[in-house]
């Protein structure tokens, strides 16, 4: 492995501006078009808001929050604070302002930068408990008020400073190239869904040794362009997003997460970073639109399917597909999977999945139609990346091979214990709490997992998300809630069980498609809440259910499941921001539909 390029995150701007001086190295999609930066374009407005976030106070060692949907300013306002000798605190825009505040109470911010009027109302709404919050800094402002300053002026204010007092661009240079690999970077918040949160501290060094390990085995360069609609405030895109500004790779943020659709054909990424979720939602798009086609076309794509599912298992295997195999692979991609893939913009080399385990069948499907998914693991913790597939010899159903410096190993208990560079340097003000996670310099991920001969890790389940029945019996319910998202009628799945004296289990219908399949089926309905009650679409889903059983223990197996009407989602809290599915909120909103199961 080669030497670094940079030592800290505070190298990143010289980095990217110095060695891929392109014409258009971000953009951000929007309703009108695509606004591009060029590298140095890019590097003058970092540099420029840092000196005007000094402007105000800012000191070495300053929290600095980040509360704000993912865009370019996102990224500039992130090295703006590095560069700056301060700590960045990112905060996701969806959470309410309660765990706002304490967020900005606990790490003591000086600052917050918030993207619109809405975000800075829920800034003041709990600013009076907030007596060391100095500055609310907003990138839209058409106003802003006492205390307030718009992050253009910030920007402003910066390039002023650099103009008017000699040698302020040495001091700016001097200024980053005093930050050292032990410096704290960031502080990222755990989500809290099992609890306070904590706030993970991570250093430079950290992440840039994350930075260079994956480097080492996901392969991307400067001729690569990139879409990116993850929260930024997750540590898995955002160390994407660095290794891309390490790498050069032309990064465009998708205008929203509903504008994904039109900005993958917009931008035609050769490269995307997802969660499982979205890979599913393009799998059950794609067989829904085939169930709506005429007979001969979903003749036709169940032959390609098959054809692409021998070819992608054959090259999974490490074996070369027959001549004649090629030859109808060739022509299902023609007829096939080549428009299928024209709706990502028909250039994508591969995708990486992270956050929670993707389905196999998933997996494969995307393998077969020619859209290899490259999944990996890791924890805020990690700074986050431990395992990932690697590109050549991928196995689905796994998490892929230890990062160049990471050890992996599995205690007695079954748990997935780490250890390596990228382990934070612990949770802040919390001695305690670390030292339970942070052991002898392993740290212990609270994941269940198992290692093969050759090194790749599988995901069994979350040590504490183990359910135990009345009977006594512990329950993994992770892989039995993959086994039943396999089939494309199955949006989610959350498995009951915890001091009952049976399993089952609530499931969230993919509802596009069941309502296609519903009117096939000749089934009328006045809305979700009558369809999910329907004796055929019961039956349906007991299929499904039936199936999933005969792969399991007794004991395991699901003796009841209750549909539900709503698809979960961040906005009505059963989601977090990264679209893992919050079981204590999901048993309270549903608790009725829940205990029906068990009368």
């Amino acid at each position: 492995m080669s030497d670094p390029l940079i030592s800290t995150l505070a190298d990143l701007p010289f980095h990217f501006s110095g060695r891929f001086p392109k014409p258009a190295l971000m953009r951000h999609c929007r309703a009108d078009g695509v606004q591009a930066w060029a590298s140095r374009e890019l590097f003058d407005q970092i540099r420029d808001i840092s000196l005007g976030l000094t402007g105000l106070g800012i000191q070495p060692g300053d929290r600095v929050a980040i509360m704000a949907e993912s865009r370019p300013a996102w990224t500039m306002a992130d090295l703006a604070i590095l560069t700056a000798r301060a700590v960045s605190v990112p905060i996701y825009s969806t959470l309410p302002a309660v765990q706002v505040r304490f967020i900005l109470a606990d790490s003591g911010a000086r600052a917050v930068v918030v993207s619109d009027a809405a975000q800075a109302q829920k800034i003041r709404g709990v600013r009076a408990d907030l007596p060391e919050l100095q500055s609310l800094i907003v990138m839209d402002a058409p106003e802003t008020g006492p205390g307030e300053v718009s992050l253009t002026d910030v920007e402003r204010d910066g390039h002023k400073r650099l103009m008017v007092e000699h040698g302020l661009g040495r001091v700016y240079r001097e200024q980053t190239a005093a930050v050292r690999p032990g410096d704290v970077a960031t502080l990222i918040y755990t989500s809290g869904t099992t609890g306070t949160p904590k706030g993970v501290m991570l250093t430079h060094g950290n992440i840039v040794s994350n930075i260079v390990d994956v480097d080492a085995v996901i392969e991307v360069n400067d001729e690569d362009e990139a879409l990116s609609f993850l929260p930024l405030s997750h540590a898995f895109e955002r160390l994407v997003m660095y290794l891309y500004l390490y790498k050069g790779v032309t990064v465009s943020f998708a205008e929203s997460i509903e504008t994904v659709s039109r900005d993958l054909t917009r931008v035609r990424p050769t490269i995307m970073t997802g969660v499982p979720r979205v890979y599913e939602k393009l799998h059950a798009r794609v067989l829904e639109n085939v169930a709506q086609s005429p007979a001969i076309g979903r003749v036709i794509f169940a032959w390609a399917l098959g054809v692409g599912r021998r070819r992608a298992r054959a090259r999974l295997a490490g074996r070369e597909p027959s001549a004649a195999l090629r030859l109808q692979d060739r022509l299902a991609d023609c007829v096939v999977f080549s428009k299928i893939r024209a709706r990502t913009g028909g250039r994508l080399r591969f995708a990486v999945s992270g956050s929670a385990p993707l389905a196999p069948a998933v997996a494969e499907f995307l393998f077969a139609i020619g859209l290899p998914v490259i999944e990996g693991y890791g924890l805020t913790e990690a700074s986050p990346v431990l395992t990932v597939n690697p590109m050549r010899t991928p196995r689905l159903g796994t998490v892929g091979k230890a990062l160049p410096r990471v050890e992996l190993r599995i205690a007695e208990d079954g748990e997935i214990v780490v250890r390596g560079p990228n382990v934070m340097m612990g949770y802040y003000h919390q001695p305690e709490a670390t030292a339970e996670v942070v052991r002898d310099g392993w740290l212990y991920t609270g994941d269940i997992g198992r290692i093969d001969p050759d090194g790749y890790l599988t995901i069994t389940d979350r040590k504490k998300a183990l359910l135990k029945t009345a009977g006594g019996k512990y329950v993994a319910p992770q892989p039995i809630e993959a086994l039943l998202k396999r089939d494309p009628l199955v949006a989610e799945a959350m498995l009951i069980g915890e001091r009952r004296r049976f399993v089952s289990v609530v499931l969230v219908p993919s509802f596009a498609l069941l309502e296609s399949r519903a009117r096939t089926l000749g089934v009328g309905a006045s809305g979700r809440d009558e369809l999910v009650q329907n004796p055929s679409i019961l039956k349906l889903f007991q299929t499904v259910v039936d199936s999933v059983n005969r792969e399991l223990a007794p004991f395991e197996q699901i003796k009841r499941f209750v549909l539900l009407p709503a698809e979960f989602s961040i906005e009505s809290g059963e989601l977090t921001p990264t679209l893992k599915v919050k079981r204590r909120v999901v048993e309270e909103k549903w608790g009725k539909a829940i205990e029906g199961m068990y009368q």
